[in-house]
This record gives structure tokens, sequence and C-alpha cells, in this order.
């Protein structure tokens, strides 16, 4: 399927994928998470809280802000790109907002991408071509995922995993932190092989392994969909031949770029509250790489609660009276709340523009 808006997804599951009761639950559950927070922290001074809010550097407030324009331009610009600027700026400020709209409120593990696929289908982008773009997105974010973390679990001279943390039940069992690093980084390294052996080597390979896979008794339910993921990944394959040795360069180089300004802006928001120097910057910048590893496992829509949790795990030592979970909450509500908003907003237009 080749043509623009010839897409095998359907329609009704996009809409109940983008239904804005779905906001609902990761609200819920983020506030939940950081009421528990904040009931169990004997730490929390009031006092302490509003003097560090009456204190904050405005600079560092507005440079937080500005990062994180800076990154969605970014984004912007890397999906053009991908798409050989077949898309439009308008156009790719949608898809991106959807996009992040979409990721929000799903699993950490699912994210958007089947949302993604049906958004650049309806913006014009004939369906192989945008299966093309989104796995290489997701394959280009992996690769950056698990290289930056091990550069930095490797390289940078800090104690990057927080210490005296309490183990996590991952999965039934209690795990330290270091233990989820290591099962979550090699879980994604495993999937993004898999991924990239199949769309840039081997795609009907690949559709022979999922076909053999579906063999299995229980898992025949599925075949019909590894059929159509199998051709899906061949047509991707397809697309992504032709292309030089610039526009790799210009993929890899806007994936660092968008993922070190979404690290920056929390950087840029932990200065305006607390007096750090280059190598706190450093550290800060180095234990988010991990820290978005770990939160990976995160069944919740947008790792909601979770990453509230480990933001304080791994950042409490920049604050005193429990004002690590007030900065949490301004990170959360910029960098994942503020995107169900708009969301919000932005869905019923382009709804009214595509879907009729």
């Amino acid at each position: 399927m080749t043509e623009a808006n010839n897409t095998p997804i359907k329609k009704e599951e996009v809409l109940k994928d983008l239904n804005p009761n779905k906001v609902i639950i990761p609200i819920l559950i983020g506030f939940a998470a950081v009421l528990w927070l904040i009931i169990s922290n004997d730490d929390i001074n009031l006092d302490n809280v509003l003097d560090n809010l009456q204190h904050a550097n405005l600079f560092w407030l507005f440079m937080s802000i500005l990062v994180l324009a800076i990154r969605d331009g970014g984004y912007m610009y890397r999906i053009r790109h991908l798409t050989d600027r077949a898309l439009n700026w308008k156009s790719s400020f949608y898809i991106i907002l959807l996009w992040e709209f979409s990721s929000a409120i799903t699993p950490s593990v699912v994210g958007g991408t089947t949302v993604a696929m049906f958004f650049m289908n309806k913006e014009g982008i004939p369906f192989g071509k945008a299966m093309a773009y989104v796995l290489l997105t997701a394959i280009l974010d992996n690769l950056f995922f698990v290289i930056a973390s091990l550069l930095v679990v490797f390289f940078v001279p800090f104690e990057i995993f927080p210490q005296n943390s309490n183990e996590l039940i991952v999965w039934g069992y209690k795990l330290p932190v270091e233990q989820i690093f290591m099962i979550s980084v090699s879980l994604i390294a495993i999937y993004t092989f898999f991924m990239s052996f199949g769309i840039f080597f081997k795609p009907k390979g690949f559709k022979w392994l999922l076909i053999k896979i579906t063999e299995i008794p229980f898992l025949k339910r599925w075949r019909e969909a590894a059929i159509r993921n199998g051709d899906e990944m061949i047509a991707a394959s397809d697309e992504l031949k032709h292309y030089n040795y610039t526009y790799w360069l210009k993929a890899i180089f806007s994936t660092i770029f968008v993922w070190s300004a979404r690290y920056m802006m929390l950087n840029c928001l932990i200065a305006a509250f607390s007096p750090i120097g280059l190598m706190d910057h450093l550290l800060i910048f180095s234990r988010q790489i991990v820290m978005w590893i770990v939160m990976l496992i995160s069944p919740t829509p947008g790792s909601a609660g979770t990453a509230e949790w480990f933001f304080e795990l791994f950042f409490k030592q920049f604050f005193t009276g429990g004002f690590v979970l007030i900065v949490a909450v301004m990170w959360r509500l910029l960098t994942y709340y503020a995107y169900l908003i708009i969301g919000l907003f932005i869905i019923p237009r382009w709804v009214k523009r595509f879907i009729q």
C-alpha cells in the first residue's frame, strides 16, 4: 500500500487511542504518586519551599522553557528531514505535538508509533514511507539511549546510580536500580538490533521469522498481524535504500540534538533553584540519560507516577527540605502534562481537517 491516505490502520482505532478522556488516567496516577511522595516524606518544609520559590533564578527558569521550545523545533526539523521535506513546517508541528500526546497516554514501552504513522499518512505521506520514517525514528532514538547510557556508565567519573536506594519491585522481583538499568538497556539493544537488521539488511528474512514464530500454537492468533508487519517492513526497507550519507549524518546529529535539548531542560530547571557548577551539570545530564532508560520499564501512560518517583531518587541531593518534589512537579508539568493539555486543543482541529 503506497498511496497516500491508503493505510491499513483503522481510523476508529486511532480515534480510540486519541480519546481525550484518556488524559484523566495519567493525571490521576501522577497526582496520586506526588501526593504519596509528599505524605511519606518527613523532610518537606513549607517555609523552605516558599523561600526557594521566592528566590528562584528567573534567567534559568526562562532558559528551561526556551530549551524546551528549541527541542520541539529540533523534533520538527528532524521529521521534516527524515521525510525528505515532504512535510511542511505546519504539518510537522501538528505531527510532533500529536505524537507527544499519543506517547503521553500510552505506556512508555509502547509509545505512539502506530498513531504517528496514521498522522503522517493523513498529512500526505504514503503509508510505506510513513512506516519507514517512524521505524527509523525509533531506531535512532533507541541507538542514542543505548550508546549514550553505556558511555555515561563506563566513562563519566561520577556515581551515576543513586546511593542507598531501596530495591524496586519489577515483574515480581526486588532489584536495585543498577540491575533494572542493565535489563532495560539490554532489552532495548536487542529490540533495536532486530529492527535494524530487519529494515536495513534482511526485511524478507524478518518477515519469514515472524511467520515462523506465529506457527507456534498459542501465537497463531497473531499470524495475520505478523504477515502484515512483515510486508510493512519490506516496504519500509525499500524506501530507505536510496538516501546518501549526508541524509544519515543529519538524521544522527538531529537525534543527538533533540535528546540533548530534552535533558538540558532539566539542567536549567535545577539551576534555577540550586547553585550548581559545571561538574554538577555533567552529573545531572548523565543521570537523566540513565534515568530515562530505567523509566522505560514503566507500565503507566507516559511513565506517570514512575517518573516523579525516579526523579526524587536521582536528584534529591541537589535540594533540601523536600523541595525536590516541587521541582519534579515543575519538570513534569513542562515536559509531560503540558503536552496532554496541548493535545486536547489540537486534536479536535486535526480531526476536523482530516477525518470526516
